[in-house]
């Protein structure tokens, strides 16, 4: 049996879905960094410069982080290090709870101060200076990514489920 089948219909299950959406537009927005960079390292010593590439690799890397920050939440792929393995069941559960809550806090944080600053800004008609690439896209992208990471955190905290 395929398991990456979903049981409804035989397509791909919602989760699995997301993932790949995620891996996608993550993924291509890295490639797109990536390629930005290597052609742009490649005109300077062609003498043929690419303006602005440092603002594309800039918006790109912010799509690709916010994709992988997603990715690693949701899928609970996030680097462990286990060095308290040892302790009790009860103790474990509990700091599992807490690890769960700063987090949450700690991306709460960031949401707030993000949103100050994106309302603060939301008329400002902020762009990058070469490239005219608008600021106030990549910022609701960033609110979205926080506003989901805290969805997921809480979500978990709340449902009893575990880092």
């Amino acid at each position: 049996m395929d398991t990456r089948r979903g049981a409804v219909g035989g397509g791909l299950s919602l989760r699995q879905r997301l993932h790949g959406l995620l891996v996608w537009t993550a993924g291509g927005a890295l490639l797109l960094a990536t390629a930005a960079d290597t052609l742009a390292m490649l005109g300077r010593h062609l003498h043929v410069p690419l303006l602005g590439s440092i603002e594309i690799v800039q918006a790109a890397v912010l799509v690709a982080s916010a994709g992988a920050l997603l990715i690693a939440t949701v899928f609970d792929s996030h680097a462990r290090v286990h060095l308290l393995q040892r302790l009790p069941m009860r103790v474990l559960r509990q700091l599992g709870s807490l690890h769960t809550l700063a987090g949450a806090g700690v991306v709460l944080a960031l949401l707030a101060g993000s949103a100050w600053i994106t309302a603060d800004l939301w008329h400002g008609h902020e762009e990058s200076e070469l490239l005219r690439i608008p600021w106030l896209p990549l910022r609701l992208i960033v609110l979205l990514m926080l506003l989901s990471l805290l969805g997921v955190l809480l979500r978990r905290l709340f449902a009893g489920r575990r880092p």
